[in-house]
């Protein structure tokens, strides 16, 4: 991808992009590859919609430089459709390391919280809201750092809306 990323292995896939293992030759490190995904048969306008809020992302994580919040190192335009190179951070996802090893303790708990609260405090000031905050947008590293990731439908302050008047995004069960 743009003559200087190699994909490698898929990550995960959610309702916009599908995230692949990566690897920048050029810096020769480990990336993080996420690809917007429109499905077929998608209306141009709406698929225009669609690139928009991935640009947005990750003109939005571009601005935040924090320890909690996944890094954006580079946009590449692949077939019209940007791909976002970022932050390789080998992990699992809250929700995933609830699942496999059931409740945290008030330990884990109370360290997660507060490294995620750091991260939207740092996105907050720099005026963007996540609007999607949940188990599945928090990475635990296999270290132990908390990164907050996926912020497809933040919101800039001072900028446009990413969604249209009366559109709600969000996982439902976590929407405020």
């Amino acid at each position: 991808i743009g003559g200087r990323y190699l994909l490698s292995a898929l990550l995960g896939s959610g309702a916009m992009g599908t995230v692949w293992s990566g690897y920048d030759e050029v810096l020769q490190r480990r990336v993080a590859i996420k690809e917007l995904k429109i499905p077929p048969g998608v209306p141009a306008r709406e698929a225009l919609d669609m690139r928009e809020r991935i640009m947005r992302e990750a003109r939005a994580l571009g601005g935040l430089s924090h320890p909690n919040i996944i890094t954006v190192f580079d946009v590449v335009v692949v077939d019209d459709a940007p791909v976002v190179v970022l932050e390789m951070v080998p992990s699992r996802d809250l929700a995933t390391m609830i699942a496999d090893d059931g409740a945290l303790t008030m330990q884990q708990a109370a360290v997660i919280g507060f490294t995620t609260a750091g991260a939207l405090r740092a996105a907050h000031r720099s005026g963007i809201t996540h609007r999607d905050v949940k188990p599945g947008n928090v990475l635990v590293a296999d270290d132990g750092r908390v990164k907050l990731t996926d912020f497809g439908i933040a919101r800039a302050a001072e900028g446009m809306a990413l969604t249209q008047t009366g559109e709600v995004m969000g996982t439902p069960a976590y929407i405020s």
